[in-house]
């Protein structure tokens, strides 16, 4: 049984808040959960106490047992200094000038 420590929403209609939950990796999203060890409001600031809350020894209990957090849930498990931060590849631009057109820019600045 794969756990995974993820999100559940429980918000209202365009209104959300989500619970983080302990869930085996086949049960639907907000279907059946283990146990819950905190909650996200993302309608709060981003400097708000209260937008995430953690129940940390419960959380390095369940990684201990296997649990692995998604990459929402990791990134915030590792702001708060309970998981290593996780590394995100960089995403290529698609409104990123081409090659031609950043070869004539270089060329523009280096003739002015």
């Amino acid at each position: 049984m794969g756990l995974k420590i993820r999100l559940a929403r429980a918000g209202a209609k365009k209104r959300p808040y989500y619970h983080i939950v302990v869930a085996d990796s086949r049960s639907p999203r907000d279907g059946r959960f283990i146990e819950q060890v905190g909650s996200y409001n993302p309608m709060l600031p981003s400097d708000h106490a209260d937008r995430i809350r953690l129940k940390d020894e419960r959380i390095t209990h369940w990684i201990g047992q296997g649990a692995v957090a998604t990459d929402r849930v990791a990134k915030f498990l590792g702001k708060a200094g309970l998981a290593p931060m996780p590394v995100f590849a960089e995403q290529p631009k698609q409104s990123a000038p081409k090659k031609k057109a950043q070869e004539r820019a270089a060329a523009a600045a280096a003739a002015g």
